[in-house]
Parts: C-alpha cells; sequence; structure tokens
C-alpha cells in the first residue's frame, strides 16, 4: 500500500507540474517573444543590446508591454520539417500575430517524389498559419534531399542572406550542430548560418537560434518531458498545448507521402511534437556604435 500511495503521489506531482509549466509558459510567453525580438551582439568580450539601449523610452515597462511586431525565418532542409521538429514554436510565433517565413533548401526529391512534397508542404503551411507567399521552397541541383552529398554552404549562404533582406528578418530559427535527427542536410544549415553570424554578415537587426537536440530518452517521452526542458538551460523555449498539438499532428498529416508507421509513432511520442527550446548563436558584429 506504501508504494502505490508513493506512485500516486508522485504521479500527481508530475501532472501538477506539467500543468505548472503550462501556466508559466502562458504567463512569460510575451516576454519571452519581447526577448528574442530584440537583437543581442558581441563586441570582443563584451555583450550589449543596442535595442534595448536605444528603446527605453519608447518601451518603459517592456514586461508588460505586448512584443513589437516580429518577423521569423525558419530555415529546413526538407517539406516536413517544418511541422516534424517546429511546429510548437511556428504556431506560437503566429498566434503571438509574427510575420513568419519558411525557408525551405530542397523539394524533398529522394524517393523522386519532389513535386508531390512541395505540395504537402504548402498544404503543411496553411495548417500552420504560414502563408503560400511567404514560403520559399529552393529546387537546386547543388541542395539536394541526400545525407551523402555535402550542400553547398555558398549557395546556402546567399539564399539565407537574401531572405534575411528581402523580409526585414530579425528572427532566424533553425537546427543545431546535431540537427536533432543527425541529417548532414540540416547540419549544413547550422554551420553556414554560424559561419555567417560569426564572420558578422548577419546585419544588426537580427538574432539567430538554433534547436536544441536532445538524447533519444527525452526525444520520445512525447508531453511527459515538457518539465525537463522547462528546467534545463536554454534561451527560450516554446510549449503547445492539446488543441495546438490537434494543428500540428494536422500539420504532419498533410505530408501523406511521408506517413511510413514509424512516423506516425513520432507524431505521438515526439517532444518536438509539444516542445521546442533553443539556444542563440551569438552574432559578431562591425563597427558597432554604442548610443
Amino acid at each position: 500500500m506504501f508504494v502505490f500511495l508513493t506512485i500516486l503521489f508522485v504521479l500527481v506531482a508530475y501532472a501538477v507540474f506539467i500543468k505548472f509549466v503550462y501556466y508559466r509558459q502562458s504567463r512569460s510567453w510575451p516576454h519571452v517573444l519581447n526577448k528574442i525580438s530584440t537583437p543581442l551582439y558581441t563586441v570582443g568580450n563584451s555583450r550589449f543590446c543596442p535595442a534595448q539601449e536605444r528603446s527605453g523610452a519608447l518601451f518603459p515597462n517592456s514586461e508588460d508591454e505586448n512584443p513589437r511586431e516580429t518577423r521569423a525565418l525558419l530555415v529546413t532542409a526538407h517539406p516536413d520539417d517544418e511541422c516534424m521538429f517546429f511546429a510548437p514554436t511556428v504556431l506560437k510565433l503566429v498566434e503571438s500575430r509574427a510575420a513568419v517565413y519558411l525557408l525551405c533548401l530542397s523539394t524533398g526529391n529522394y524517393n523522386n517524389q519532389g513535386l508531390q512534397r512541395k505540395k504537402e508542404l504548402l498544404d503543411s503551411c496553411a495548417v500552420l498559419g504560414i502563408p503560400a507567399n511567404h514560403v520559399s521552397i529552393i529546387d537546386d541541383k547543388e541542395l539536394p534531399d541526400d545525407p551523402a552529398i555535402q550542400w553547398s554552404t555558398a549557395l546556402i549562404s546567399s539564399l539565407i542572406l537574401k531572405h534575411i533582406q528581402n523580409y526585414a528578418i530579425g528572427l532566424v530559427l533553425t537546427f543545431d550542430g546535431r540537427g536533432v535527427s543527425g541529417h548532414a542536410n540540416h547540419i549544413a544549415i547550422y554551420k553556414t548560418l554560424s559561419h555567417l553570424a560569426s564572420a558578422g554578415r548577419i546585419h544588426e537587426g537580427c538574432q539567430i537560434f538554433s534547436l536544441q537536440s536532445i538524447s533519444i530518452i527525452r526525444k520520445y517521452l512525447s508531453v511527459l518531458e515538457l518539465p525537463v526542458s522547462w528546467l534545463l538551460p536554454s534561451d527560450f523555449c516554446c510549449v503547445i498545448g492539446r488543441e495546438d498539438y490537434k494543428r500540428a499532428k494536422k500539420a504532419m498529416f498533410c505530408h501523406r507521402s511521408q506517413l511510413l508507421w514509424f512516423r506516425r509513432l513520432y507524431i505521438f511520442f515526439s517532444r518536438y511534437m509539444f516542445v521546442n527550446t533553443f539556444q542563440a548563436i551569438t552574432t559578431e558584429t562591425k563597427n558597432v556604435k554604442i548610443y
């Protein structure tokens, strides 16, 4: 009986903790959005935020005010990345009236399904709330859907920089150095963005964040992993509830050509369908003036 009561207490306490995380996330999200929309730079060993220095008079109580308009660019490698890995973030940004753009660097033509997968991607984006005219799908022989082929860093750089400039992007989101699933195409995007940031080629008003890769055990704990993500360090965290999860699942089901049995299990068990955590890629700037 004692063991049973102990287990019951632990389960109830864990369920309450999950509810608490959802509550804290809903309360803190406006401040988080304001934080990630504010550029952070390094000059030598010092870190400062020019936007915060200059905007004090305009946003005297930034934690209590609605965050300023955000223009976010999600850079992915294949159709289905946007919902398989980034759905919580996209849904939270769209809910906050951010302008979300998607740059998908291939058509996913590994099995000669490129045309079908392009349509599936547009259907998925419609479910997530990304307008079709905000979606760019690249079909270039230098960027094939193939983990065995090294992608062109120069081409990726030019495409990302063009999108940042053309759409006045203030927030870029992509994979980290492990690519979540270890896919070489995912990792190539991170390496390119990391190089652009360290070389000072990202303009002054833009921040870059990479989606954290986690252990396989945590990856498949579904919503039960949420408190762990909340407690462990990250630069920001996006959490969605039941209704948004249904939208994320609906977006995944738009990718009919990819719905093999193990992906159906992924939809149910993956924590990436419920929570995203990000780390900042620090941007170097040249000749930045402090006001």
